[in-house]
């Protein structure tokens, strides 16, 4: 498979299921999601509440006092997720945020036809009735607002689909088989339609941000969104106590290449490397490209000795050949979180850029780990 296949059937399958997004994308679309949600918890926590003098018009005593009891409640709810979207920012905060958004109407929802189904229908209150049935049309056709992968969409919809079809069969809308058929299969295209909506902004969002923090030319992280990444990293690894690596890699004389040969096989040679570095790293660990023929290495969970094993089979492996047909080789610095005590990510990164000079100053082609610095 080469690497515009890969990067298609990647694309692809992140937007089926959010297994494969990367951590930024994942925080862009935690973000978007959570303000989306408190935009509509607060616009439907006033709506709600506001109905409640239509229903006064329509709805006889005291079977209007019950929906409207029902109404401020469902307002309050619909408050407080608004608040607590203002306070979150986790992935785990963005589904149950989702989540309560979809419960409230769909309890709601029972309620008051349990409440009017003792009413006598006709007249403007039976088109306030017919109005209530179109809320499960509305909460799967609302789900085409956030930027949502099929899977996560379909579990979302699921309940609010089977929701119509139970309460066709027990007799809450008083539906005939070709109408409960009818109704289920167009909630069910509704959802279908929703989640292409939502899967089409999130795949405007992944090509958003690959563009925004991929480098052009080795699609390596930026140096911003490496960034990024490091303090989220430091963030993560400080809270679980957990260990964090970081290797400052610098290419051995390089600036003779675009001296000697030109910037055109100066960035081959970036090429090759990059290739060779990323061959060499474990899964989950993130490449950035700091500047020039500098890059960090992010290895999350990894202490230094596990880091040091990685980059040394990496430089008895060789990055590659220059274009005189020489190695291409590398100075390496390892810092590690909890051996160098640091304070953030900044201190980290200094760390590791001091140990990588050392390795220069002693000969180029090595690698100084947090021990051999100590």
């Amino acid at each position: 498979m080469n690497i515009k296949q890969y990067l298609v059937d990647e694309s692809f399958q992140s937007l089926l299921w959010p297994a494969r997004h990367m951590p930024l994308l994942t925080l862009r679309r935690v973000e978007t999601i959570l303000f989306r949600v408190r935009l509509v918890a607060l616009l439907f926590a006033f709506l709600t509440a506001g109905w409640i003098v239509v229903d006064f018009f329509a709805v006889p005593w005291p079977a209007w006092g019950w929906l409207a009891a029902g109404r401020l409640v469902a307002s309050l709810a619909f408050a407080f997720v608004a608040l607590i979207c203002g306070r979150a920012n986790r992935k785990h905060d963005m589904y149950l945020s989702l989540a309560c958004l979809y419960a409230i109407p769909t309890f709601f929802y029972l309620y008051s036809y349990w409440i009017l189904s003792g009413v006598g229908l006709s007249g403007l209150t039976s088109s306030i009735s017919g109005i209530y049935a179109f809320l499960p049309f509305i909460m799967i056709a609302g789900l085409g607002m956030f930027p949502l992968t099929a899977g996560e969409s379909l579990i979302y919809a699921m309940p609010v689909i089977l929701l119509e079809f139970v309460s066709g069969i027990v007799g809450i809308d008083a539906l005939n088989l070709s109408e409960l058929i009818g109704s289920v299969w167009l909630a069910a295209m509704m959802a279908i339609v929703a989640a292409l909506s939502g899967m089409s902004q999130l795949g405007f969002m992944i090509a958003l941000v690959r563009q925004a923090i991929r480098d052009p030319l080795t699609q390596c992280f930026t140096r911003s969104s490496g960034e990024e990444l490091l303090e989220m990293q430091f963030i993560i690894a400080t809270r679980s106590n957990s260990p964090l690596t970081l290797a400052f890699i610098d290419l051995d004389n390089f600036k003779a290449i675009n001296d000697n040969y030109g910037h055109d096989a100066g960035d081959k040679v970036l090429l090759e490397a990059t290739r060779n570095i990323s061959q060499s790293l474990r899964t989950g660990d993130m490449l950035v490209r700091w500047g020039g023929e500098e890059f960090v290495v992010i290895l999350p969970g990894a202490y230094c000795n596990e880091a040091a094993l990685v980059l040394e089979r990496l430089l008895a492996k060789g990055m590659g050949e220059r274009p005189d047909g020489q190695p291409i080789t590398a100075s390496v610095g390892l810092a590690e979180r909890t051996y160098d005590d640091s304070r953030d990510w900044r201190e980290l990164i200094a760390a590791a850029d001091q140990r990588m000079y050392s390795a220069k100053q002693s000969g180029k082609n090595r690698l100084v780990t947090c021990a051999r610095a100590a």
